[in-house]
């Protein structure tokens, strides 16, 4: 299981999304995914990734409900568990019985670039769910379980056990354990630049002007 500073962990969850994909631009990262999104109005979450990675059914010999328990344990409290359902993305990755498992177990919540189910359920535990969609048909006899606990991938992104996850309203974004400080950093500056162009122009400043003025245009460009 890995843990981040629980004080990173605020600092990320008072920044965006965008804020930590501009980030990722500027320093030159992948980590930015394609339509991952909550399942219902949701908490934003933050923490280290819980990998777990579904395949066809028949495809791996563990069976996807088992496969998915064991992740959750696993991955601990604060994690976020991250499904990669890339390979079968029309069958339910995550259900109820998961989702109960996940809140008594501590986890952030869950993000997965294939769809979902129990998404009533999810609300009454007070699960944040990101994902592609919502589907009706059980996990069972769809898909089988590849591992867990390895690297995956989330709408093309590899994640690696304890990479960091934020994801809120606008999407989900994956940080690279190692860039966790630096784009934190960057991410606080984009945050602030643009806090202060807002409040410029609502003071009656040019809004050309008050941009130029922190040459905004060209902040993401490497230095």
């Amino acid at each position: 299981m890995s843990t981040v500073d629980q004080k990173i962990i605020s600092q990320y969850l008072n920044v965006s999304v965008p804020n930590v994909s501009d980030a990722l631009d500027r320093l030159g990262l992948v980590g930015s995914t394609d339509g991952i999104l909550p399942i219902y109005v949701c908490a934003k979450i933050a923490g280290p990734a819980a990998t777990l990675k579904y395949v066809p059914f028949g495809a791996a010999e563990e069976s996807t409900v088992l496969g998915t328990l064991k992740a959750i344990v696993h991955g601990g409290p604060g994690s976020v568990l991250v499904v990669d359902a890339s390979e079968n993305p029309l069958v339910n990755s995550l259900g109820g019985v998961a989702g109960a498992t996940a809140k008594h177990n501590g986890l952030a919540g869950c993000v997965t670039d294939g769809v979902v189910r129990d998404v009533d359920e999810y609300k009454v535990y007070g699960l944040p769910v990101y994902a592609r969609g919502i589907a009706q048909q059980s996990v069972r006899g769809r898909s089988s379980c590849a591992g867990y606990g390895m690297p995956v991938k989330l709408s093309g992104v590899i994640v690696r056990p304890g990479d960091f996850i934020l994801a809120d309203e606008n999407g989900t974004v994956v940080v690279p354990m190692e860039h966790i400080d630096e784009v934190l950093a960057f991410a606080q500056k984009v945050k602030a630049t643009e806090e202060k162009v807002i409040a410029q122009i609502r003071a009656g400043a040019d809004p050309v002007e008050a941009h130029v003025q922190v040459n905004y245009d060209n902040m993401l460009k490497k230095a």
